[in-house]
């Protein structure tokens, strides 16, 4: 069968069409949202929740507009973009979360001694309070610069232009 007799049984929903193209397509688009994701597991069920999409709404296909893989592809990409973007994401690539890393900076341990903090006391050297508070709101809990600015109660500029000072000073103590 050519691949737009295929396509159209897939849109008049045959379930053997659809197993087809899952067995055609279903690497390459696990692989992309893989690409972006960064984590096999979550990309596998993303790229499922894609066939189940693109299953539902398999009459939006066009031909005229783009192939077919392009259109799984696209559809796939946003929804990679989606999970890298959701809260849920974030919170699961969490390091540890700043202030632990300033009790370990502020005990005094040898932290390059320690596989996870080599390098750390060199960075945290010098940073004021706000700025660790910023750094761990931003970098570690998943707050953009309008959440923290509306949680600090501070003007959003402020917290630009803070969390810029800070990362200069970061990379100061990089150099």
């Amino acid at each position: 069968m050519d691949l737009d007799n295929l396509i159209q049984q897939f849109q008049k929903k045959d379930t053997v069409a659809f197993e087809t193209l899952y067995n055609m397509y279903a690497e390459n688009i696990c692989g992309a949202i893989n690409v972006i994701v960064k984590d096999s597991e979550r990309s596998q069920e993303i790229c499922q929740d894609v066939f189940v999409k693109i299953w539902e709404k398999s009459n939006q296909y066009d031909t005229s507009k783009g192939r077919f893989f392009t259109w799984i592809l696209n559809i796939a990409r946003n929804a990679a973009i989606d999970e890298v973007r959701s809260k849920t994401h974030k919170n699961k690539k969490k390091n540890l979360p700043v202030d632990s890393l300033v009790g370990i900076f502020e005990s005094g341990e040898d932290l390059n001694s320690k596989m996870d903090t080599i390098g750390l006391q060199s960075l945290l050297k010098g940073l004021k309070e706000k700025c660790i508070l910023l750094i761990d709101m931003l970098y570690f809990k998943g707050y953009t610069q309008k959440e923290a600015a509306k949680e600090l109660n501070t003007p959003i500029g402020t917290i630009k232009t803070r969390i810029r000072s800070c990362i200069s000073n970061i990379r100061k103590n990089m150099a």
